[in-house]
């Protein structure tokens, strides 16, 4: 049986922090969000896949391997019928791999509800969630967002019965356009426009999870620190090999990385049997995590950077945390390094470069000159970071980049640099007539506790 162990739970005489020993299931896992020692909740043992049943899955639709890699996940906890209509239910969108040149693609996270590949890991984590939680009994949903998860997850969450949600996001970093879409969702699901970083917005959501004075409203997360996220992007990588890789090959995907959670999905993916050579994770300015690969020596970026990719201005990336249990070591929610993990193991699995702001452009106008192929800020990073490899390390024939956000949802980028309007896709037309407004916080914890304590409800 598959359990959930806190990457804390070794953890002794650490001031602020009482090690949780305790193993949960997956459904504990997902509705807690994060352990009780403020932690992430990592599964042991890792489910295997054989790489047969992968290839097995070529030409056939994305909910096929959400269904393979679900399952492996949840066979002690959810008959299979249970999950095949949670997937089946989930992925109702396109996943295009797009050719750039060569055996080199493009795989296209843009084509769901609110035009992010956080719908892929929303909508199933919704459905779960519903599935899981205590009939009567109330569950508030917490997500702090640099730009698309909470669209993503406000949308998934929409009129889930017994289930609110609360997102906060900084109110300067957001584009006009993803704003729009956090204001206006409405229902059951309120926007918090806070005063400060994303960091911040993610500290409070923390904060709020190991607060006992809160307890009785039945708090969970929606973003990456709750591992619901993160076992359903283990399936990207799992249906763009089955779709694009001949028998024996081995593939190097890039991940735009900001909190990691997406990433982690690919380290997952290969430890369950997926013939990664190698994973590229570029960060945009915010550069700890290259910067910690080049020296071993771990520093937080505090306070973030505000960038282009702005989805990705995380200068302490949460699952930073899951990185280092993989690999041996152990860093905590504010940034402190309890042991480091062998980097020179990482160093053999994982690139990472920093991309700066002036190369985003660089890349969103050279990619479309050469290829014909729009990028946004943040699958631009990814695709500069993919060309650092193979233009640094090695020429590697089958890769895959990640482009995590339709163009539309940064037309003045795209319109400065290639003096074109990217076409909106259906998900995003009309969203400029839709109404509401978030409600204003200044950041401070007190501030944001009596809110939550003043507005949300324990039961049905």
């Amino acid at each position: 049986m598959i359990r959930y162990h806190s990457t804390n739970r070794h953890l002794e005489n650490v001031p602020g922090i009482v090690a949780f020993k305790e193993t949960v299931s997956f459904k504990e896992a997902l509705l807690q969000g994060q352990a009780p020692d403020e932690g992430l909740f990592m599964p042991d043992p890792i489910p295997m896949l054989d790489v047969k049943d992968i290839l097995a899955l070529k030409g056939k639709p994305y909910a096929d391997a959400a269904f393979l890699v679900a399952a492996a996940f949840l066979k002690d906890e959810l008959d299979p019928a249970a999950v095949r209509s949670v997937v089946d239910d989930a992925y109702n969108f396109s996943v295009p791999l797009e050719k750039v040149y060569g055996r080199k693609y493009l795989m296209r996270l843009d084509q769901g509800p609110t035009a992010s590949f956080k719908d892929f890991a929303a909508r199933m984590m919704a459905r779960l969630m519903s599935r899981f939680r205590d009939a009567g009994r109330r569950l508030n949903v917490l997500v702090a967002t640099s730009g698309d998860t909470g669209s993503a997850v406000g949308e998934a969450f929409k009129g889930v019965a017994g289930i609110d949600v609360t997102i906060l996001y900084p109110r300067a970093e957001v584009s006009g356009i993803q704003q729009k879409q956090l204001d206006t969702i409405g229902a059951n699901v309120v926007a918090l426009s806070i005063d400060g970083k994303f960091d911040d917005c993610q500290d409070l959501v923390k904060r709020a999870f190991s607060d006992p004075d809160l307890v009785q409203f039945n708090l969970t997360s929606a973003n990456s620190i709750n591992f619901g996220r993160i076992m359903p992007q283990t399936v990207y990588y799992i249906y763009a090999y089955a779709q694009l890789a001949d028998p024996g090959d081995e593939i190097v995907f890039s991940v735009p990385s900001g909190n990691f959670g997406d990433a982690l999905g690919c380290e997952y993916a290969r430890r369950m049997g997926l013939p990664v050579h190698r994973l590229v994770m570029p960060t945009n300015e915010n550069d700890e995590f290259p910067s910690f690969l080049n020296s071993g020596l771990y520093e937080k970026v505090s306070p973030s950077r505000a960038c282009l990719s702005n989805a990705m201005n995380v200068g302490h990336p949460s699952n930073l945390a899951r990185f280092f249990e993989l690999y041996g070591g152990n860093v905590d929610r504010t940034g402190c390094v309890h042991k480091y993990p062998d980097r020179q193991e990482m160093r053999k699995r994982i690139f990472s470069v920093s991309v700066s702001d002036a190369q985003t452009r660089e890349t969103i106008k050279s990619v479309y000159d050469r290829y014909g192929v729009i990028l946004e800020p943040h699958g631009a990073v990814g695709w500069k970071g993919l060309e650092a490899y193979l233009e640094g390390v090695e020429d590697w024939p089958l890769c895959c980049s990640l482009e995590t956000a339709h163009p539309a949802k940064f037309p003045e980028h795209v319109t400065n640099l290639l003096g074109i309007v990217p076409e909106p896709p259906p998900s995003m037309q009309g969203i400029e007539e839709r109404k509401g407004e978030a409600v204003k916080l200044s950041g401070d914890y007190f501030e944001f506790k009596s809110y939550l304590t003043r507005t949300l409800k324990t039961r049905d």
